[in-house]
């Protein structure tokens, strides 16, 4: 279904790639526009993990530079059925995280800086559970192929809003065509808005839920995280929205038209899912800051570290 799911994606992205052309150079632009979306869409399938990892200045990390970290994330991809993803940690002060990549085989987990140093064991485990279901429910290669091919159009539609300045412009359209490449940056991020369903993230809360074993810890995480994100700004989303969908709160202020990207459920009724969830399984009540969450890794055996947060700073790892 993931890859049905991503087909029609690719065939409406083209089908837009190929609008801008015709407005940038009519037949003839159109004709480069489809080339250009053929390459995208190769790009974006093989490399578009990579490309957002690069972005964010993603830095991975092994069991020797974060031993707890890493033992954990090994752990609940093996509960998830699933080969341990690559992990790498973002030096950004706003507490985040996103999965990437086209298969299980070829994963990746990312955490923030920010997320390491906010929350306890258990809540960082709940969201690396719910990061690894998107990996389990194949959701990442339509995460990703989105970012790279929303952002592809927008800079399309800059490029032809540019040349329609020029006094030798001769895109068919005229004004009619400034004008509806004015409106396309926007409309790509409706697209995406679109294409990635809130239900999508209903699903991996509730997967990474029974990952972790601990519903209430990726609650109190998605409570922290979300007042958080408003507050500490991610310049490098801010300046690359329309890869905002991938991270599990969302990283934008919403001080600009970024909000029209916004494609996560209101936090508050993510809480509320979970916490019946929690109930369901008998953990009413339960206190998100202690317990183990997979056999054999206990979290009160990995315990708490006093500097930097409950994580600590990873004795290499890419911050020094």
């Amino acid at each position: 279904m993931s890859y049905a799911r991503t087909a029609i994606l690719l065939a409406g992205m083209t089908a837009l790639f190929m609008g801008v052309g015709f407005l940038i150079g009519g037949g003839t632009g159109m004709v480069v526009a489809l080339g250009l979306a053929v390459a995208t869409n190769l790009f974006a399938y093989w490399r578009s993990g990579d490309m957002i990892l690069g972005m964010y200045g993603a830095q991975e990390i092994d069991a020797r530079a974060a031993p707890d970290l890493f033992a954990m994330t090994q752990a609940l991809a093996g509960r998830a059925g699933i080969p341990m993803p690559r992990l790498y940690v973002i030096d950004d002060p706003q507490p985040n995280a996103f999965a990437t990549g086209r298969d299980p085989e070829n994963a990746a987990v990312a955490v923030n800086r920010g997320l390491l140093e906010l929350l306890s064991p258990d809540e960082v485990a709940g969201v690396v559970a719910h990061e690894l279901a998107h990996i389990k429910n194949r959701d990442t290669l339509l995460m990703t192929v989105t970012a790279t091919i929303a952002g592809a159009i927008s800079m399309l539609a800059n490029f032809g809003l540019f040349f329609s300045g020029s006094r030798d412009n001769n895109h068919p359209l005229g004004a009619v065509g400034t004008i509806l490449l004015v409106i396309l940056a926007p409309i790509a991020a409706m697209i995406v808005q679109m294409a990635i369903s809130r239900t999508r993230e209903y699903e991996a809360d509730r997967v990474g839920a029974e990952i972790s074993g601990r519903p209430a810890s990726l609650a109190s995480a998605l409570g922290k995280l979300s007042q958080a994100a408003h507050q500490i700004p991610n310049m490098e989303a801010e300046a690359n929205p329309a890869t905002a969908h991938m991270f599990i709160v969302n990283p934008l202020s919403g001080a600009r038209m970024d909000n029209l990207f916004s494609t996560h459920p209101d936090p508050a009724n993510r809480i509320a899912a979970l916490m019946a969830l929690a109930e369901s399984m008998g953990q009413a009540g339960a206190s998100p800051a202690r317990g183990g969450f997979v056999e054999g890794v206990s979290l009160d055996d990995i315990g708490h570290r006093p500097a930097g947060g409950p994580w600590g700073r990873p004795q290499r790892g890419p911050w020094g």
